[in-house]
């Protein structure tokens, strides 16, 4: 696994340039009130662009000093024994994933423990982490995936932990003010496993709605156009794919259907 993130994506949607922006602090004051429902979608990028072209409601773009795609790089860490992949593998509900984030364009990382909360709601909470640890789990790393998993009940061999996946993509959120909705949508998305080159997801993009208990109007208007949510998890459905032996029945239809991978070095 590399010791830093890649610097960028080989491919970008162009259907936000012409959207009005809206900057980070007001989207999170927006959006920060919702209870929300997150619904995925595996979409052919060039069908992505004509949907997302010529939705029919209002839509802005999260724009931080002129920039309106960002560079994400995740670390995912397991034993093993992958007891956190199984757990989602076997629709657990006391499932977890552990991970760090950095945002490659401001040089930030954090680590991240994602929970099932109450009814199936993902909880996530994170420290700041240095960006020089992001491949590892540091001893204060250790103590607060402890106590965080610990209030779920659910506590693997912390000293186990190893990087199981790295993933990177370009990040694009939109903001939809008439339902309060947002949506993000990921593209030039690569899978790599410790020691080995990467794959990046062929000519698909994936969209995620943060919607009401409803389905919003982005959610809709992808639906007029044929596309139907994907049973789809970054962590899960990539090391499924990129380790075939693993039991993946709940990614099965995904995996066949549309998830198909190139060398990274090729998908330009």
């Amino acid at each position: 696994m590399s010791g830093a993130p890649a610097s960028g994506p080989h491919f970008r949607l162009t259907f936000a340039d012409a959207l009005p922006a809206v900057g980070l602090e007001e989207l999170n004051s927006a959006a920060a009130l919702q209870t929300r429902v997150d619904r995925k979608y595996l979409v052919d990028a060039a069908l992505a662009e004509r949907i997302l072209a010529t939705l029919p409601v209002q839509a802005l773009v999260l724009d931080m000093e002129g920039q309106r795609s960002f560079t994400y790089d995740s670390v995912y860490f397991d034993t093993p024994g992958l007891d956190s992949y199984l757990l989602a593998a076997h629709g657990r509900r006391r499932r977890y994933k552990i991970r760090t984030r950095t945002y490659v364009d401001s040089a930030l990382s954090f680590l991240e423990v994602k929970t099932e909360g109450a009814r199936a709601a993902t909880v996530k909470e994170r420290i700041p982490y240095g960006l020089e640890d992001r491949t590892r789990i540091t001893a204060d790393g250790r103590d607060y995936i402890a106590q965080t998993l610990a209030a779920v009940g659910s506590l693997p061999d912390l000293d186990a932990l190893d990087p199981v996946l790295e993933t990177g993509y370009a990040r694009t959120t939109l903001y939809l003010p008439g339902s309060g909705s947002r949506a993000t949508i990921d593209s030039d998305v690569t899978f790599s496993l410790p020691g080995n080159s990467g794959w990046t997801l062929d000519r698909k993009v994936v969209v995620e709605t943060k919607s009401g208990s409803t389905a919003g109007a982005l959610d809709r208007h992808l639906w007029e156009h044929g596309v139907r949510p994907s049973r789809i998890s970054k962590f899960a459905t990539g090391l499924a794919a990129l380790r075939p032996g693993l039991p993946a029945n709940r990614w099965h239809r995904t995996l066949m259907r549309d998830f198909t991978l190139r060398p990274a070095a090729a998908a330009a």
